[in-house]
């Protein structure tokens, strides 16, 4: 059997990936920086789970031992000084790992671009690692595609938003450029099938969509599937790609670290420019997908809450990613809590039910103002703000995205555990969790902050006034859902039965 190495398996692309070659029939292994995000994928005990930082030669090469294909589907969404010869050594060590593992095939995912030298950092060091990869001795297949179109990609929620909330938009000059955007599944199918593509074969194929389009058509072939009037576009020349960034994090709920190199990406025409990929993985009977049928089904499974990745699970630079330490860490360090313990009529799972959906449409129970105002700051000052909402109404997974936090931690009916990913000068987290107690349950909530620096002692004093709205506000309603949901969940059968009753005497 062909094992398969999966590196970013937590990705959006990788995620995907891995079920679909598990379906196939293929061993697959994933390498992975931290594997905690992997505890509550549908797919976690049928794959063998390595962890550590692919700069790291040891770990990488004793991930490779046995494999057969390596994906490297890694990428920083980062223009951070240094970035693009961090991104280049990594690569070098993975294809130096690869060689010495005796891998047979490397396969990679970059971008779409025009042969030029003048193009986006982002860009440029997408084609460094594919040209770090095909100058290894292990053959490498390098796809090239352009905007992803699916339902939690990064592009695809920019192209949402921005033309949601904007019937009239003044736009760079980028909206008029050329771009042929892919379906996921399609890209999917294309990342399978180089599995078993035999021989020598080393080089980069451009993967596009059937649909050439100006990135202005894409955002009214959206208007459509998604039932609004056309958008009015207006082109200027004076929005830099910086100056676009910053207007596309205010609008959308993409962070201003991952919109600033997607918007530099876009300021060359991204067509693909030969098809020979067709020669070796030919494309399906029925072709591959129109844009506007991607965006269709994208909308779909949204709809049917079937997002199974998002660019939400993206790491945001500058954001804490260390666990929680355990309460005997502590020790030695200055940490601030806020503990709030009630005791409640409602059921034990009635209770968990309302913990497990909270934040997205659902809020945070107590004063909505307030959350807002500080996820408008955040937006403000480059953090990820609270409009990533979640992918999940009712249910969440360790590593998923909940606005503002990450699910560090998750024990089904009893605790949930989040993860502050805002901006602020220290880390953070919010426990929530029920316990059974005689007559109902027990509801505890925690918050812990660890300050760093003067600052972060002063930023939690100037909050601490308001925790006692915020968290006891919090506590109150969600023991209120719960008491409310469970009594009328017990009434609507007695309710029934009485009816049933009264038909039967009539």
């Amino acid at each position: 059997m062909t094992r398969v190495l999966v590196t970013g398996a937590t990705g959006y692309i990788g995620g995907r990936l891995v079920p679909q070659l598990l379906d196939a029939g293929y061993d697959v292994s994933v390498y992975v920086r931290s594997a905690w995000k992997l505890r509550d994928v549908p797919w976690r005990s049928r794959v063998k789970v390595f962890s550590g930082d692919l700069a790291d030669p040891v770990a990488t090469r004793r991930a490779m031992n046995g494999v057969d294909v390596a994906f490297y589907l890694v990428h920083a969404m980062s223009a951070g000084r240094g970035f693009r010869k961090a991104e280049k050594q990594t690569a070098e060590t993975f294809a130096d790992a690869a060689a010495a593992a005796g891998v047979r095939r490397l396969v990679y995912l970059g971008g779409l671009h025009p042969d030029t030298d003048d193009l986006s950092e982002h860009l440029a060091s997408r084609a460094d690692v594919g040209r770090v990869l095909l100058a290894s001795p292990v053959p490498a297949i390098v796809f090239q595609a352009g905007i992803v179109i699916g339902s939690g990609s990064a592009s695809f929620e920019m192209i949402r938003h921005l033309t949601e909330v904007l019937p009239y938009m003044p736009a760079p000059r980028w909206v008029r450029n050329r771009v042929q955007p892919i379906a996921v599944r399609d890209v999917l199918r294309y990342l399978v099938h180089a599995v078993g593509v035999d021989g020598d074969l080393n080089r980069t194929f451009d993967i596009g969509g059937p649909d050439v389009l100006r990135y202005g058509q894409m955002m009214n072939g959206y208007a459509v599937e998604a039932g609004l009037p056309q958008r009015h576009i207006a082109a200027l020349p004076v929005l830099t790609p910086w100056l676009a960034s910053q207007w596309v994090s205010l609008v959308s709920p993409i962070p201003r670290q991952i919109a600033v190199p997607i918007i530099a990406s876009l300021q060359n025409d991204c067509v693909v420019r030969e098809h020979d990929i067709d020669q070796v993985i030919p494309p399906p009977k029925e072709g591959l997908l129109p844009y506007r049928t991607a965006v269709r089904l994208a909308l779909r499974r949204e709809a049917d809450g079937e997002v199974e990745t998002s660019w939400q699970s993206a790491t945001v630079p500058g954001a804490p990613s260390d666990p929680l330490p355990s309460d005997p860490d502590w020790a030695g360090h200055t940490v601030f809590t806020d503990l709030r313990e009630r005791r409640s009529v409602a059921s034990p799972g009635a209770v968990w039910n309302v913990i497990e959906a909270i934040g997205g449409e659902k809020g945070w129970h107590s004063f909505p103002l307030a959350w807002a105002a500080r996820g408008w700051i955040d937006r403000l000052v480059g953090g990820v703000g609270m409009r990533r909402g979640r992918r999940n109404p009712s249910r969440v997974n360790s590593g998923d995205v909940i606005d503002v936090w990450r699910v560090e931690s998750i024990e089904r009916g009893r605790m949930l555990r989040l993860r502050a990913e805002m901006r602020m000068p220290g880390r953070g987290w919010l426990e929530l969790g029920v316990e059974p107690a005689e007559g109902g349950s027990t509801y505890r909530q925690r918050a812990v902050y660890f300050p760093k620096g003067l600052s972060g002692r002063l930023y939690w004093l100037v909050l601490l006034p308001f925790h006692g709205i915020i968290f006891n506000g919090m506590a109150a309603s969600i023991l209120r859902e719960a008491e409310q949901t469970e009594k009328a969940d017990q009434a609507g059968p007695a309710a029934d039965a009485g009816t049933g009753e009264k038909e039967r005497a009539r």
